[in-house]
């Protein structure tokens, strides 16, 4: 079987689960202790914008918020794109194609937000010789695969022999494109981007020794790693530094100018309200990104907003939530005052206090 759709139907098929439930989680949601001994996830519902020409770099470099001239081609990294007033339209994870066509760029974001953003972006390429477009299906990006966990990298390597040796690292060859994200649960997490053939063969092998989930499950350890997604519930919503985005080395403030970068500039040295995005887990598995969340200290307006929500395999969910971070230490309600309350968890990397 070499049709990348029949291949993940054949696994629905497993677990006794109908087609549209298929690609979604394969009939269940992955727990974090789940995740964390070693999963394989198929990711169907991001996209790649495909930045090509002998200017993409360029171009790029003066859209995001991030390096984009000086990338390697054995690396990846994150970027946000604002509006002038230096909120978020996306963010994304980025890197370079392989070497025989040095020139492009690809970006990828959730599929829900691809259109406009694609758009818009088009929109200032100008005398830029640099074209964009819809890489989501070519052949390269077929299929695309996260793993994790303790057993994860153990069971990757049957199939790509040399792994990154660290976060955001990137191998390519044969057997597709690896990229090295940030860790979660103490180990490695990895997207594996390869041909619907390759990942046909792979899955059946993988899904025996891992845990198999679908978009839930990445979503769920991206959380854990405490790295945000703009989706469309949420795009204009923040700054970057209220996601905590340069703490994961998304903003680059010594590069030049981008859309917001004034403003994005300012809030790093000059702002005033202490945020920052925070991990939770809430009793409610309908949590959703936007749903807003409220301090009992002071009910009558929120606190915060839901940056990314999964469920997490408990009957709950677990969250990214954008907050005041003088509200950590206080009872925080989901949705509306008296709701259910949130549980923090500790991040995995610190979260310094910024004026913004």
């Amino acid at each position: 079987m070499s049709n990348w759709t029949d291949t993940l139907s054949s696994l629905g098929a497993r677990f006794h689960i109908d087609e549209a439930a298929q690609v979604e989680d394969f009939g269940r949601a992955l727990s974090a202790a789940e995740l964390a001994d070693g999963f394989v996830a198929t990711v169907t519902d991001l996209g790649i914008i495909a930045v090509a020409g002998e200017d993409a770099a360029s171009f790029l470099h003066n859209q995001l918020t991030n390096d984009v001239e000086h990338l390697g081609q054995a690396e990846a990294r994150l970027a946000g794109y604002c509006t002038p007033k230096g909120r978020l339209q996306a963010t994304f994870l980025y890197w370079r194609s392989s070497e025989e066509n040095r020139d492009a760029v690809y970006l990828q974001l959730p599929r829900t937000i691809q259109p406009p953003l694609q758009k818009r972006l088009t929109m200032f390429v100008l005398r830029a010789k640099a074209k964009l477009r819809d890489a989501t299906e070519e052949a390269p990006f077929a299929a695309v695969l996260g793993l994790g966990g303790a057993k994860g990298e153990t069971a990757l390597r049957r199939h790509v022999n040399t792994l990154p040796d660290a976060p955001y690292g990137k191998v390519s060859g044969e057997f597709g494109t690896v990229i090295r994200l940030a860790d979660v649960f103490g180990a490695p997490r990895y997207l594996w981007f390869t041909s619907a053939e390759t990942a046909t063969a792979a899955l059946p092998g993988l899904s025996g020794e891992l845990a198999l989930g679908g978009n839930q499950a990445w979503h769920l350890a991206a959380i854990h790693a405490g790295v945000p997604q703009v989706t469309a519930a949420t795009q204009e919503q923040f700054v970057p530094q209220m996601v905590n985005l340069e703490l994961l080395g998304g903003v680059n403030f010594k590069k030049g100018c981008y859309p917001g970068q004034e403003i994005v500039a300012r809030s790093q040295y000059l702002g005033k309200l202490k945020r920052r995005t925070a991990l939770a887990t809430v009793a409610n598995p309908a949590a959703r990104a936007g749903d807003e969340v409220f301090s009992m200290v002071d009910p009558g307006q929120p606190c915060g907003m839901v940056v990314n929500a999964a469920a997490n395999g408990l009957g709950g969910a677990d969250l990214l939530v954008e907050m005041k971070l003088d509200a950590l230490g206080e009872d925080v309600r989901h949705g509306v005052a008296g709701g259910p309350a949130l549980a923090f968890q500790h991040m995995p990397y610190h979260l310094d206090a910024i004026d913004i």
